[in-house]
C-alpha cells in the first residue's frame, strides 16, 4: 500500500468511512522489533517524524487516547479497526489502559491528531547483563539498573544464535549478556518478557 492510499485508508477508518477493515500487518509490520525503526517517510535527519508519538496514555475513550509526551507535548491518538496492537503479543485496543507507556505511528489527520496503524503498549527493548535466573523470572542488570524479568507461560520465547525463537529457555546462562523485548509493568522495575535474544 503507497503513503497515499495509507493516509487515506486511515483517514476513512477515523473518519468512520472505510468500507474494508485491515490490520497494520498489512500496511506495515507491527512486529515488536519494529517499533526502533518506525516508518521511513520523507522526514530530514534528525527532525522528528510527524508521524510517530511515544508517551504515556493520561485519558482514553471509545478509541481516542491521549497521551502526553516525554517533551510534554500532548497528543490524541485514534484507534480504529485498522490498528494492530501490542502488548507483549498482538491484542486490542481494549489492552490499552491509562498509565501504558505507548509508541504508535500512523498518519496525521487535519486536525493534528493521529490515527494510528500501529501502536505498542509498555514496549522495552534493552541490552542487559543476566544476575540470575530463577522459577518464572530472571534477574537482569541493565547500565547498573536492577530489573526483574517476568517469564509469561505461553508467550516468553528466546532466540539462541540467530535462530527461530523457541520455549525452551533452559539455554539462558547466568552472567551472559542478552537483548530483551518486553512489556514494561508502569511505575515499577518488572518487566514481562516476549523475548530475550541470546548466545547459545
Amino acid at each position: 500500500m503507497d503513503s497515499l492510499a495509507r493516509r487515506r485508508f486511515l483517514s476513512n477508518a477515523v473518519l468512520g468511512t472505510a468500507t474494508t477493515v485491515v490490520g497494520a500487518s498489512t500496511i506495515g509490520s507491527f512486529a515488536p522489533e519494529a517499533v526502533a525503526d518506525p516508518m521511513k517517510l520523507d522526514v530530514e535527519a534528525g527532525a522528528p517524524d510527524p508521524n510517530f508519538v511515544e508517551g504515556r496514555i493520561i485519558s482514553l475513550k471509545k478509541g481516542l487516547l491521549m497521551v502526553t509526551s516525554s517533551d510534554k507535548s500532548m497528543h490524541q491518538i485514534h484507534l480504529t479497526g485498522a490498528t494492530s496492537v501490542w502488548k507483549l503479543r498482538p491484542t486490542t485496543s481494549d489492552a490499552a489502559k491509562v498509565g501504558d507507556g505507548l509508541y504508535a505511528r500512523g498518519v496525521r489527520m487535519p486536525d493534528g491528531s493521529l490515527a494510528a496503524d500501529a501502536v505498542w503498549l509498555n514496549i522495552v527493548n534493552l541490552q542487559v547483563h543476566i544476575t540470575s535466573i530463577g522459577r518464572g523470572m530472571m534477574h537482569l542488570d541493565h547500565h547498573g539498573d536492577r530489573i526483574v524479568g517476568h517469564v509469561v507461560a505461553g508467550t516468553t520465547a528466546a532466540v539462541y544464535n540467530s535462530t527461530p525463537a523457541v520455549s525452551d529457555l533452559s539455554l539462558l546462562q547466568v552472567g551472559k549478556h542478552a537483548q530483551v523485548i518486553g512489556a514494561w509493568r508502569p511505575d515499577t522495575n518488572e518487566v514481562d518478557l516476549a523475548t530475550v535474544y541470546a548466545a547459545a
